[in-house]
């Protein structure tokens, strides 16, 4: 008996960093015109990526903003303009943690910027293929990456969706949904 409480006790201490990662990860509801998600975030692998994400996301910054970039077979990003396609302004750029091991492997959320590393602010991307281009390789330009910060957990079918709708150029940009895909609203799970 005492063997069986010894083994007992060692597997259960086994899975406690297990058990306690699975709760420490946040989770956001994002809610669309097509549908609902459910996203985790990597605020171990990403500490400045997720809290930054979780500031917008809780000053209720993305309500009302659109997936304003959709590629099938690639990527859905929103998070920075809104149905007019107008920019909103964001808080200063964030340091760039793609080097954190975390690859874009389809559902996962990574960082959108500009050809500079460390130039991301508000806008996000959801991988809908596994795009392992976009992962860190060296601390160069071009080599940088997009740093990956959490995955979707529910609600694979609604990205799905979004990834199919027509798109056409508009304000300049292309890939632009035809009909805004709107971010009604996104807010940290408690």
């Amino acid at each position: 008996m005492r063997k069986f409480w010894l083994n007992f006790l060692l597997s259960f201490s086994l899975l406690m960093p297990i058990l306690a990662t699975a709760q420490e990860n946040p989770r956001v509801l994002m809610e669309t015109n097509q549908g609902a998600l459910i996203i985790e975030l990597y605020s171990k692998e990403a500490p400045l990526t997720v809290a930054n994400f979780l500031e917008y996301a809780n000053a209720g910054f993305y309500d009302g903003t659109i997936f304003h970039r959709v590629i099938n077979n690639f990527m859905i990003q929103g998070g920075g303009f809104d149905v007019n396609m107008k920019q909103k302004p964001v808080r200063d750029p964030i340091q760039n943690e793609a080097e954190n091991g975390l690859r874009n492997k389809i559902g996962t959320i990574a960082m959108a910027r500009t050809s500079a590393p460390h130039s991301a602010t508000s806008q996000f991307f959801i991988n809908v293929a596994n795009n392992s281009s976009l992962d860190f390789r060296e601390k160069t330009d071009r080599a940088y990456g997009y740093a990956v910060f959490g995955r979707v957990v529910d609600g694979m079918r609604v990205v799905n969706q979004i990834r199919h709708v027509p798109t056409t150029s508009k304000s300049g940009h292309q890939d632009v949904p035809i009909q805004p895909v709107i971010i009604q609203r996104v807010r940290q799970i408690k």
